[in-house]
């Protein structure tokens, strides 16, 4: 078989990466090229879907340049984006309107507005609860129908980062059972689409405008059309395979496919992901989600909005080019930084509190405190954010086994440690931490036929480094901080409430 390749295509928040992977799921290079975003109004964040489209072909190019393999080894790829990054487009498939991407949260209003239907389909926010997050695909549609009314009538196709990429190399406009499940409000086990919630908030016509179509993970799109595989530098009807959202494809790269397993992924944001035999919904909580990453199994999904990137946030404000200083002086610091907590709530919060509204905040300065404390503290703040999250899990019954992660955070010691020990978990590495791409691969494997399914792709082309091991005394010694961070978020909302009265 000449064909002995697979290419893997992760669309982040801040570029897009390609990998050229075995296989065995080695890989053999990478490439990256980066987007803009912009901030028009506070909580707003926008990308132009041309630069997603520009970035992609740059990234591939050069990942098979760099990994000297001819274009006809390549037997398949598949592609990862951000979720709930939303794309409104003409019947040509060309954007309408820059994209609303994940982390744009100025839909809160209609998020509120979809808690008060009432409907059977919010039992994934909070066991119906709420709130929903202003992140999610139908209160930023119910947004443009409120406030550009006539973007949203121009509007053909109202869709995906991921179903936008995929309609661009292929020609086939389909939706991935994924985002669908997770940031849809849609349930394919049971009724489909949420047709009484759109109902119920005049967005009838969103359910038309969305694709029509949609593809379990794994499955084929279709072939590269001429103008895409000239683009990319590939050749005409290479296979191209459904994917999902990063973080979940993170979870297949991780090797979390079985029940009780929890994935840890960071980066801009940490998502905290695991899987359920049964459906349950609680408080506090996302899920849980039928089907979304295989069949017959349920997720449930906490996460962090903003974690890396207050990180990296913070390096730029202290003028840094790389955090090794940052990382070697904060390491001499004791747990709590000195009475010194971090709120990481720089874009809301996402879980357990669903609150867009909630803002990031350092308490506890005094003019002993320099740089190392404060990056420290915002490393403990963040790591205070997953145990809350955990908290919340177990208080709904779900237990994590297993806890493996990936992303940024994997390439600091430092934050390895303080997460295990703020949550006295011991923390698994994979020898290959870029998750989603790998996740990719893995579905592009099974999309060449080259496995026969998921479980026996990730079983080829997974394995397991390193364990991070807790320390239980210096958890402990974590405890009145960690204490102090929760009590954090209901003072701070009281004081910015008045503020706003």
């Amino acid at each position: 078989m000449n064909k002995k390749y697979l290419l893997g295509v992760d669309g982040g928040t801040e570029g897009i990466r390609a990998g050229i992977f075995d296989f065995s799921g080695t890989a053999l290079a990478y490439a990256s090229t980066t987007y803009p975003t912009q901030f028009p109004a506070p909580s707003w964040a926008e990308q132009d879907p041309d630069d997603w489209w520009d970035a992609l072909g740059k990234s591939v190019r050069k990942a098979i340049q760099d990994s000297g393999i001819g274009v006809d080894q390549i037997a398949t790829m598949a592609v990862d984006t951000t979720c709930c990054s939303v794309v409104a487009l003409d019947a040509s498939g060309n954007p309408v309107r820059p994209a609303l991407i994940w982390m744009d949260v100025r839909s809160a209003e209609q998020a509120e507005q979809s808690v008060e239907t009432g409907d059977v389909a919010l039992r994934i926010n909070s066991n119906g609860n709420g709130p929903v997050s202003a992140e999610w695909m139908i209160p930023k549609a119910l947004w443009i129908k409120q406030n550009e009314p006539e973007i949203f009538e121009r509007a053909v196709i109202i869709c995906e980062y991921q179903d936008y990429i995929n309609l661009h190399l292929t020609g086939r406009l389909v939706a991935s059972i994924n985002n669908v499940s997770v940031r849809w409000h849609c349930d394919y086990s049971r009724d489909g689409v949420p047709k009484s919630l759109l109902e119920k908030l005049d967005l009838e016509e969103l359910a038309e405008k969305w694709p029509q179509e949609v593809l379990q993970l794994g499955e084929v799109v279709g072939g590269l059309t001429h103008r895409a595989a000239e683009h990319l530098g590939l050749t005409p009807d290479l296979p191209v395979v459904q994917g999902g959202a990063d973080a979940q494809i993170g979870m297949i790269g991780l090797g979390v496919i079985k029940p009780g397993s929890l994935a840890l992924i960071t980066g801009s944001s940490h998502l905290h992901l695991g899987l359920s035999e049964k459906p349950f919904h609680g408080t506090g909580i996302w899920g849980t989600y039928a089907d979304a990453l295989l069949p017959g199994l349920h997720s449930v999904e906490g996460g962090q909005t903003s974690t890396g990137s207050v990180v990296n946030w913070l390096k730029n404000l202290f003028g840094e080019s790389d955090y090794v200083a940052l990382n070697r002086d904060a390491m001499k610091l004791p747990p709590g930084s000195e009475n010194l907590i971090v709120q990481e709530h720089f874009q809301g919060n996402r879980t357990p509190h669903t609150d867009p509204r909630s803002r990031g905040a350092f308490h506890g300065l005094t003019l002993k405190h320099g740089r190392a404390h404060l990056f420290r503290a915002t490393i403990e703040g963040v790591a205070f954010g997953t145990e809350l999250i955990l908290e919340s899990m177990r208080n709904n019954g779900f237990f994590p086994e297993s806890v493996v992660v990936s992303g940024g955070a994997t390439r600091s010691e430092l934050w390895l440690q303080v997460h295990a020990d703020v949550s006295n978990l011991p923390l698994t590495i994979t020898k290959n931490p870029d998750a989603p791409l790998l996740g990719c691969a893995i579905l592009a494997a099974v999309g060449a036929e080259i496995y026969e399914d998921i479980p026996t792709a990730v079983e080829q082309m997974v394995q397991i480094e390193r364990v991070i091991e807790p320390n239980d005394q210096i958890h402990a010694e974590y405890q009145p901080f960690y204490e102090s961070y929760k009590a954090s978020y209901k003072e701070l909302r009281n004081i910015r409430k008045k503020l706003a009265d």
